[in-house]
């Protein structure tokens, strides 16, 4: 029941930043807006970044390999989005706080979720 667990956690969490790396391709222009309303800088570069991390990164959980590094990088990134994007204690011009607060929130559950996809893989992670 373990294994089953762990596993159905690895899928749904590799499709949670799979379809937003892709959506960060497809939807280029909305998300550097996004990204130029909280002030953000190289905007471009870390967009790309951050789609090719994701997608990459989606795909290895898929295939279960680099568990641990997957898991630790997408919580790494979960922390960056989380200053720069969802910084609900700033105030942007259109930008709905509450909705920020809660997107803010949501993506700590998905950090403690990626701390523990990688501490239960790290005896037996697959290179």
């Amino acid at each position: 029941m373990k294994s089953i667990l762990i596993h159905i956690s690895r899928v749904l969490l590799a499709i949670y930043f799979l379809l937003p790396g892709i959506a960060k391709f497809t939807s280029w222009d909305t998300h550097i807006a996004l990204m130029e309303t909280h002030n953000m800088v190289m905007i471009p570069i870390l967009l790309a970044i951050a789609g090719i991390a994701q997608v990459g990164g989606s795909i290895l959980l898929l295939l279960n390999k680099q568990v641990v590094v997957c898991a630790i990088g997408f919580a790494a990134m979960i922390l960056l989005i989380n200053l720069n994007l969802h910084d609900f204690w700033n105030i942007y011009d259109g930008v709905d706080t509450k909705h920020e607060t809660q997107n803010f929130y949501k993506n700590m559950g998905i950090f403690a979720g990626l701390l523990l996809l990688a501490a239960v893989n790290l005896d037996q992670d697959k290179s």
